[in-house]
């Protein structure tokens, strides 16, 4: 092989070790931009590395225009990009801002339900969380969206209560073993005694269906995170 011919090769192999494992990274392939603590927005004062722990996708809120009505001396602010990662938290949900949900947990229980086996439980109820969830109704999908609150090992078997407060006022239970639900309260007032219930799974959420009542229940509520 002449020298020219040798150094055109090396050339060639020079260049496909830059575009290899030890290259510069692709921008699609850099940093952690797309995670749920980095979109939280500058407007709600995020801070610290993650809550409750370090690398955990919600973060602590300071004091802005945005967050001035939520704030409590008694309690902690968080903001969670991700409803699942909220509701694990076990605080009170008190507002969602530009996509982010706000969660407020008591100073005495700053780790919330997530850190102490769901036993915690939300400030002035007895829900070890709340959150909201979808809901439907008179045969609609679950379009809308219902104020729901979690009774961990409400039996003496451990099963779990999700208590949905529907659009008129009154409530609805679901009953779970684990994070499969088995059934609903029911009572010949409003006719549901004769309802049929079905439930489906979908990635981390319980369709449930009850009737002409829909309602999709993610795990992280029941069972915390």
């Amino acid at each position: 092989m002449s020298r020219t011919s040798f150094a055109v090769v090396v050339g060639i192999g020079l260049a496909a070790c830059g575009t290899g494992a030890g290259g510069p990274a692709s921008p699609s392939a850099s940093g952690d931009s797309t995670s749920g603590a980095s979109a939280i927005p500058a407007r709600l004062a995020p801070f610290g590395d993650g809550y409750p722990k370090a690398g955990d996708p919600c973060r602590r809120l300071g004091e802005t225009a945005a967050t001035a009505n939520y704030l409590d001396d008694s309690a902690v602010l968080v903001g969670c990009a991700e409803a699942r990662a909220a509701a694990a938290l076990g605080g009170r949900v008190v507002a969602t801002v530009d996509g982010i949900t706000l969660v407020s947990i008591p100073q005495g229980d700053a780790n919330g339900a997530a850190a102490n086996g769901g036993d915690a439980l939300v400030p002035g109820t007895d829900y070890n969380a709340t959150a909201p969830v979808a809901c439907g109704f008179d045969g609609g999908e679950p379009t809308g969206t219902c104020q729901a609150g979690v009774k961990r090992r409400w039996g003496e078997d451990g099963t779990a209560l999700v208590e949905i407060t529907k659009p008129d006022g009154r409530k609805r239970a679901i009953f779970f073993r684990g994070t499969t639900a088995y059934g609903a309260d029911s009572a010949q007032a409003d006719g549901s005694a004769g309802w049929s219930f079905a439930v489906s799974r979908r990635d981390d959420q319980s369709v449930i269906r009850y009737g002409p009542e829909s309602y999709v229940i993610i795990d992280a509520l029941v069972v915390g995170g």
